[in-house]
This record gives C-alpha cells, sequence and structure tokens, in this order.
C-alpha cells in the first residue's frame, strides 16, 4: 500500500509530504481493510501540513481527514459489511492513502450507486454550509446571504442549499476569472471583492436587507462584508484564506451593532447531541446521492503524486475540489 506521510510541517506544505510504500495490514478482530475510493484536500488539510490549524495531529502522520472506500477485508466478528461496500472514512483516519485500516463499529455505510468522488467530500464541506445557513440567523424565505470565497467547496454548496430553502446569494470572489464559475452554479448575485463592494452589492440586489455574513477570507474581506450587511446582522467567519486577522472597523461594531461570530465544525459536533449529527449527515447523504448536491473537481492525483496534488489544492487558482484518487 501506499500513503502520504509527513514528519514536519512547514509553510511549503507540498515540501513536508511523500508518499511512503509499506506493507498492507491484516484486519485483526472487528478490524475492517478498506481500499480507499476517493479522499479531497481541503484548506484544512493544508493548514495541517503548515502547522496553521486548530488541531494537529503527532508526528509522523498521514494527510487526509475525510473520504470514502470500499470494504475489501473484514476481520474476525465483523457483521454487517459485505464486500465492496462503500463506506464512510472515518475522520482523520489519513485517508490519504490507497488503503485504511479502521474498526468495524466507526464506519458508516453509504449508498453503493452513489457516485463515490461526491461522496468522499460529504463529512466537512456540506455540513458546513448547512449550518452556517441555519445556526446564526432564523433566516426567512426569500431573505438575502452573502459569502466570500464562493468558488470554495464550501462556497458551492452554500449557493445550493441556500436556492434549496428560497434564500438569495451574494457571491463574492477575489479574482475576475472566478465569477463564471460561481454564477453557473446558481448564485443570483456574483461580485469581485474590493472596497466598494457594499455600493456595488446595494445596485445589483436593489437595496435588500442582507442579514447574514459568511466569511472565510478574513482581513479587509472581512469588513468588505460588514459593509454589505443590514444593522444588527452578524459576519460568521469559519477561514483565513488570506493568511490575516479578520478586521472590522468601529463604525460596524459601535454604530451599526455588527457582530463578528465563528464557526468550526470540529466544536459543533462536540456539542451536539447524536440526533443532530446524524440528522446532518442523512441529510447530505439524500442530497449527494440524489444529485440536489454537487462540487465541481478540479483534478484527481494518485497517491504517488502526493506532492503535485498538494501544490494544487494550495493554489489559488483553480476552480474545483482537488482529490486523491487511488489506483488500484
Amino acid at each position: 500500500m501506499l500513503k502520504a506521510q509527513y514528519s514536519s510541517r512547514g509553510p511549503v506544505p507540498q515540501d513536508v509530504i511523500e508518499a511512503v510504500s509499506e506493507e498492507t495490514p491484516k484486519p485483526g478482530s472487528g478490524q475492517v481493510l478498506l481500499e480507499v475510493l476517493a479522499a479531497p484536500i481541503n484548506p484544512s488539510d493544508v493548514l495541517t501540513l503548515t502547522g496553521d490549524y486548530g488541531i494537529l495531529p503527532e508526528l509522523p502522520a498521514v494527510g487526509g481527514n475525510e473520504g470514502v472506500g470500499r470494504v475489501a477485508e473484514t476481520g474476525e466478528g465483523v457483521s454487517g459489511l459485505d464486500h465492496g461496500q462503500t463506506v464512510l472514512l472515518p475522520v482523520g483516519s489519513g485517508t490519504w492513502s490507497t488503503h485504511v485500516l479502521a474498526e468495524a463499529k466507526e464506519l458508516v455505510p453509504l449508498p453503493n450507486d452513489a457516485d463515490p468522488k461526491q461522496l468522499s467530500m460529504m463529512t466537512i464541506n456540506p455540513p458546513t454550509a448547512l449550518l452556517m445557513l441555519q445556526e446564526f440567523v432564523d433566516l426567512k424565505e426569500g431573505d438575502w446571504v452573502i459569502q466570500n470565497a464562493a468558488n470554495s467547496g464550501v462556497g458551492g454548496y452554500l449557493i445550493r442549499l441556500a436556492a434549496q430553502k428560497g434564500l438569495h446569494t451574494v457571491n463574492v470572489v477575489r479574482r475576475e476569472s472566478a465569477v463564471a464559475g460561481v454564477a453557473a452554479q446558481g448564485g443570483d448575485v456574483t461580485l469581485v471583492d474590493g472596497p466598494d463592494l457594499h455600493k456595488r452589492v446595494k445596485e445589483a440586489t436593489g437595496g435588500a436587507d442582507i442579514r447574514l455574513g459568511i466569511d472565510a477570507v478574513g482581513g479587509d474581506a472581512t469588513d468588505h462584508l460588514a459593509n454589505c450587511l443590514t444593522a444588527g446582522s452578524p459576519v460568521v467567519n469559519y477561514g483565513m484564506m488570506s493568511g490575516q486577522p479578520c478586521q472590522m472597523s468601529p463604525a460596524n461594531v459601535v454604530f451599526r451593532d455588527i457582530s463578528l461570530r465563528g464557526f468550526w465544525l470540529s466544536r459543533w459536533f462536540s456539542q451536539a447531541g447524536r440526533d443532530q449529527q446524524m440528522a446532518i449527515y442523512s441529510e447530505v447523504t439524500r442530497q449527494i446521492a440524489s444529485g440536489a448536491l454537487k462540487a465541481p473537481i478540479a483534478a484527481e492525483y494518485d497517491v504517488s503524486d502526493i506532492k503535485q496534488a498538494v501544490a494544487a489544492a494550495a493554489s489559488a487558482e483553480r476552480d474545483g475540489k482537488i482529490l486523491v484518487v487511488p489506483q488500484h
């Protein structure tokens, strides 16, 4: 088997990771050997390699936090999982690998007839988009939401989920070349970020009230969103693609009562009950299996090409997710 392993962290993420060969393990009692079908490279994965994420695994570690696999071999005492069954890989199990050894009790069966590449992206981004739309503001049909990094994985899911709820979206990107791809996903308005964003948003929406801002960029971009919001509304931050701390002017904080909130899926899951967690994943699985939720894929790489894959994922000049798709 091949696995993408790193023993150090550094500012250039592709420099610290490499494909390592080892003997494919045999499943023990209660364990299952899985062939990995697909695993995405998320911004949080890149930040883990650089050492800038909120939780860092002990070194050495295998990259990849989510993905899907199929049952290749079962150990003694395992029942209810047939050979070839598609399953959701346990979060944080080192999914950039040809094989993963997992405890059977940790595996969630998935529809065998659904696209495994789309299913591989379901653990983090779709729940993040869905929860940010429902946890902070009681949005009603016809309300407006504004987000930046709209060409990201979360951004694409948010456009589709908002439309299902009858919400309108203003979708902000950082480069002109990303506009067409975002507009094709069905958002109401797509604009390039800038200091005059609030003026262009007002013109494009007819001066509509915007009750929720969703920020993945940080820096000045946070205040650009705040300028667009109705007084008393929150900006919800879930990332820092700019590498800069969130900035909001006193005029927005003091005079307009714009608040800054944070969202981290790991924290939500640590506080949510089992029923809440399963309800979220059941909804996401259903929508992906039906084709209602679908994310663009920019490129696919074998585990042996992990350095190129990470470099591509760290680049801003792409539209769609980078996937690790092992060649079995």
